[in-house]
């Protein structure tokens, strides 16, 4: 084998609760292969020793500090200013806290308290899941087949979380969007192919939002379904006063819990109406979530992937890669590690700059993983429950009515009125009204993320807003006026089966992405950020220079390799090569791409998704959907 192979052995500094005083003795090959001890303990007169090492023919001398009390002083100061530059203050704190009960409340409390400030980007992500597509899909599943569906909801939440982790892995180690990955790392053609089967996305998902509120005020006030649909541009307008992800944290908390308050809003409505409901045991329901048969005949296969395509949404994806790079600039403002937008001059420069913003690695390691529990914790508690509500209310109140299968909005309202009670019928509605402003209001969002990111669309940003919602309003009103209420239903299912076709094209480069080792990738310019992962020993082979390799565990299972590039020579034996503190450190980077688990499963979630909607598309083909 051409080159050789060298060994680093990783030396991790004594913590403060080690003692400075105790001799420490260790054993390195001179170049003739003799030994000799080097003493580690620092206590000679003038306060420094050196010591030397042999890395193939050639050697290095470095300098210890020295003087137990300097020693000392240095090394805490040393370690509190790497641990202040890189957020480390925190976590150093929850580490020194008291053990015993009253030190594990201390730290729970921390991590609560910690936990609470990443509320908010899981539910506007979860609001893509609680669109109107899904009360259509959802209620036509329980009135054919009662609970026994439920299966679909449960594995369609678990995709959607899967590949929403993914996104949100993506945006947070690459600080960009879905969007721009695909213009920076894809061929032009390829993105522009992706980039209309996104703005496709979000203009059939925006139909279904806008024909969802219209149908709501109809119901509600009986606003005409023309006016209902152009009255949609007031959520446009919530969005350019208070949405602006490069602002300040407590503007943009208070947007993302407005949107907050629509989501419980709808879990409201729907516990109501669970209440409501009479007949119906819990083991029923809960026997609704294990596989059944009717997922595989023809009716019912055509719904599921109905339920499938209106669950895990292209636009979804846009937009859960695009809103946690707020909470990891705010980490890095607060370290020190990047300006903060508001002292800076109001220039374009200044906005290329922002755009340009790379989170550090401590940012990474602080943020990651309480997005992704966010995120589980907003799907599985509002967007599996809603979704799973809005069956088990279709399934116990429709499922005994002739044709309900084939009921539009409308007509699930009237009967919910009939069959439950009048109070039923608008609580669903006004559950409608919340679930489609709410959504409206995200896929504007998601809408400028995809134009943005994949064009570079530099137009002011409430003009892209404007122009993106317009785009979609109209062809609701021109559907409303030409055919009304039966053409608004049939645009509903439509745009569900739209979304179905285009969600394998657009689960395709996330993957693709997070498996790839050279885009998930951050630059680790200084060795303390290196201080909060555990490095471990390994081995490299390379034919022209070592790499100092360094294993980290980034607490999601991922994999992770941090390399050094230094200089060597082309051949020579394996040695061992030691860093000194006062060393400058070398340019390094950090890997943090899927690990092979988590690429199969990833790959598994994409081939069931592209089969089912392949189904869905041959079924539609053979006029059995």
């Amino acid at each position: 084998m051409d080159g050789w192979k060298s060994r680093v052995v990783s030396r991790v500094r004594p913590t403060k609760s080690q003692s400075m005083t105790q001799e420490q003795e260790q054993s390195t090959r001179d170049c003739n292969g003799q030994e000799q001890e080097v003493d580690m303990a620092g206590n000679n007169n003038n306060g420094i020793n050196r010591r030397e090492g042999c890395l193939g023919q050639s050697s290095r001398h470095g300098q210890l500090q020295g003087g137990e009390n300097n020693s000392r002083g240095n090394t805490a100061i040393a370690e509190e200013d790497n641990h202040r530059r890189n957020g480390g203050a925190e976590e150093e704190e929850e580490n020194n806290a008291p053990g015993g009960f009253k030190g594990a409340c201390r730290r729970t409390l921390r991590s609560v308290a910690k936990f609470a400030k990443f509320l908010g980007p899981g539910f506007l992500v979860s609001v893509a899941y609680i669109d109107p597509g899904n009360y259509s899909t959802d209620a036509a599943a329980g009135a054919s087949y009662r609970f026994r569906l439920l299966f679909i909801i449960l594995m369609s939440n678990v995709f959607a979380i899967f590949l929403q982790s993914l996104c949100i892995k993506l945006g947070t180690i690459t600080g960009m969007d879905l969007a721009e990955n695909c213009r920076i790392h894809l061929p032009k053609w390829m993105n522009l192919t992706l980039y209309v089967f996104a703005e496709a996305a979000i203009i059939a998902t925006d139909i279904a939002e806008v024909i969802g509120s219209a149908i709501a005020l109809n119901i509600l006030i009986k606003v005409p379904l023309v006016a209902g649909c152009a009255l949609t541009l007031v959520d446009v307008l919530l969005i350019l006063v208070f949405y602006n992800p490069k602002g300040t944290m407590n503007r943009l908390r208070a947007f993302e819990f407005f949107v907050c308050a629509l989501v419980i809003g709808v879990v409201i409505c729907f516990c109501i109406q669970l209440s409501l409901i009479k007949g119906v045991t819990v083991g029923e329901v809960l026997k609704g979530y294990l596989p059944s048969k009717a997922i595989v005949e023809s009716q019912g296969l055509y719904q599921s992937c109905g339920i499938l395509g209106a669950t895990v949404m292209p636009h979804s994806l846009y937009l859960g890669s695009g809103v946690v790079q707020s909470r990891l600039r705010d980490f890095d403002i607060r370290a020190g590690n990047f300006p903060d937008p508001a002292q800076q001059p109001s220039t374009s420069e200044a906005e290329g700059e922002l755009r340009k913003y790379r989170p550090s690695l401590a940012a990474i390691r602080s943020c990651l993983s309480y997005s992704v529990a966010e995120l589980v914790m907003a799907l599985f508690s509002f967007a599996l429950f809603v979704n799973s509500a809005i069956l088990i209310v279709a399934g116990a109140s429709l499922s005994s009515t002739p044709n309900a299968d084939e009921a539009d909005l409308f007509e699930i309202h009237d009967i919910l009125s009939r069959n439950v009670s009048p109070g039923a019928g608008t609580v669903f509605a006004l559950a409608l009204l919340l679930s489609g402003t709410s959504a409206g209001i995200v896929c504007t969002i998601a809408g400028q993320m995809v134009s943005e990111g994949a064009i570079n669309w530099t137009i002011a940003p409430w003009l892209r807003r404007l122009i993106t919602r317009t785009i979609s309003i109209l062809p609701s009103i021109v559907i409303a006026a030409a055919v009304g209420r039966r053409g608004l239903t049939a645009a509903l299912n439509g745009s569900q089966v739209a979304l179905s076709v285009i969600l394998p094209f657009v689960t395709a480069p996330l993957i693709y992405f997070t498996c790839r080792g050279h885009i998930m990738t951050v630059a680790v310019n200084e060795r303390a950020e290196l201080d909060h992962g555990q490095p471990v020993e390994s081995s490299v082979e390379t034919p022209n220079e070592a790499h100092q390799t360094l294993g980290i565990d980034d607490g999601a299972g991922n994999s992770t390799v941090v390399s050094n590039a230094r200089d060597a020579p082309a051949t020579g034996p394996p040695a061992l090569a030691y860093t000194d503190e006062s060393e400058q450190s070398q340019p390094q980077t950090v890997h943090l791409q899927n690990n092979w688990v988590t690429s199969i499963i990833a790959f598994l979630i994409w081939l069931v998704i592209a089969v089912m909607n392949v189904a869905l598309l041959v079924l539609v083909g053979m006029g059995k959907a």
